[in-house]
């Protein structure tokens, strides 16, 4: 697979990624640069993790700035829409919350399979469990570091299947790739499957077992 057509597929990720960062800045009540600084950190922060883990210096973010810019922009779109029109934002914040859920789903559906392909190009291809725990580290160390920043207990620990979904698409894509399938299919499968999980977590509000007081 070319780099240029990754490179795409990622930014689409990272744009997607951006909207729940922002709008979790945004109701935590940070200004605009610690909107546009939380929505980087949700969109880039795993892939970070992922490359100091691959030893990959400097990181992706920090030679493809398009990354960076694009998610800083992304960050700034959201915050002058909440801006515009502040009562009508949080007045219909269940409805904001779905849509955000949906780029959510979008951006961890898309780099469930990148990361197993950047685990490919840097020749780690053999080693199954590093490439799919890849995967699950890319998709949910931003939010992780986002909530944390944010002082909130975080999401992915108590709420809607999430590092599960993207365990199971990494591994279709990972083992219909390496068994011969077209990598274009395997990767939107993959893709697919996380998305799905993901939405159908959240419309049917399924989560893991917890013990509760």
């Amino acid at each position: 697979m070319d780099i240029p057509i990754m490179s795409i597929l990622e930014v689409v990720a990272i744009v997607a990624f951006s909207v729940p960062g922002a709008a979790v800045a945004i109701d935590t009540g940070l200004d605009i640069f610690g909107v546009v600084f939380i929505g980087v950190i949700t969109a880039l922060g795993g892939g970070v993790l992922r490359d100091l883990i691959l030893g990959i210096f400097p990181p992706v973010m920090f030679t493809y700035k398009i990354y960076v810019i694009a998610s800083a922009i992304t960050s700034l779109i959201i915050f002058f829409l909440a801006l515009w029109d502040k009562e009508r934002y949080f007045r219909n914040i269940e409805r904001v919350d779905r849509i955000v859920n949906v780029f959510d789903a979008v951006g961890i559906g898309l780099f469930s399979v990148t990361s197993i392909q950047r685990c490919f190009q840097y020749g780690y291809g053999d080693n199954a469990f590093l490439c799919i725990m890849m995967a699950m580290i890319t998709c949910i160390g931003g939010s992780l570091l986002r909530d944390l920043i944010c002082q909130r207990l975080p999401a992915i620990l108590r709420k809607r299947i999430y590092a599960l979904a993207t365990i199971a698409g990494g591994m279709v894509y990972y083992y219909m790739y390496r068994y011969g399938c077209d990598i274009n299919l395997s990767m939107f499968c993959g893709a697919a499957t996380t998305v799905v999980i993901r939405l159908l977590a959240t419309r049917y509000k399924w989560n893991m077992p917890r013990i509760v007081k």
